[in-house]
C-alpha cells in the first residue's frame, strides 16, 4: 500500500520559514515525479511546486517562485518544500503527491498518490 506522509506544518508569523517533508512508502521512489499542492478554505487545490525524477528539473507557481524550494532525497524516499518569506496568503493545507511517470507535472490530475495534508498558517 502506497503511503505519503507529510510533516512540518505549523503556525508562524509573516516573514518566517518552514520546511515541509513528505516520506513515500509502499512503492519504489524511483521514476516518481513529486509535487506539492495546497488548498485554502473555500478554494480549489492548486499547484505549488514539482520535481521530476531523479531531480534535475523543478517547476513553481508564480506566487511562490523565489520564496519556495522543492527538493528530493532519493535515498530517503523524501521530498521537501522549503518555504521562506511566508505570507498570510500562503495559509492552506499543503499536500504532497507522487506520479508514476517521473515528469513532475503541474497538473494535479496527473498524480496517483496523495498524502493526508499538513496545515500551514501564516499570521500577519
Amino acid at each position: 500500500q502506497v503511503q505519503l506522509v507529510e510533516s512540518g506544518g505549523g503556525l508562524v508569523q509573516a516573514g518566517a520559514s518552514l520546511r515541509l517533508s513528505c516520506v513515500l512508502s509502499g512503492r519504489t521512489f524511483s521514476n516518481c515525479g513529486l509535487g506539492w499542492f495546497r488548498q485554502a478554505p473555500g478554494k480549489e487545490r492548486e499547484f505549488v511546486a514539482s520535481i521530476e525524477w531523479p531531480g534535475a528539473r523543478t517547476w513553481y507557481a508564480d506566487s511562490v517562485k523565489d520564496r519556495f524550494t522543492i527538493s528530493r532525497d532519493n535515498a530517503k524516499n523524501t521530498v521537501y518544500l522549503q518555504m521562506n518569506s511566508l505570507k498570510p496568503e500562503d495559509t492552506a493545507v499543503y499536500y504532497c503527491a507522487a506520479e508514476r511517470f517521473g515528469l513532475g507535472s503541474k497538473d494535479l490530475r496527473s498524480y496517483d498518490y496523495w498524502g493526508q495534508g499538513t496545515q500551514v498558517t501564516v499570521s500577519s
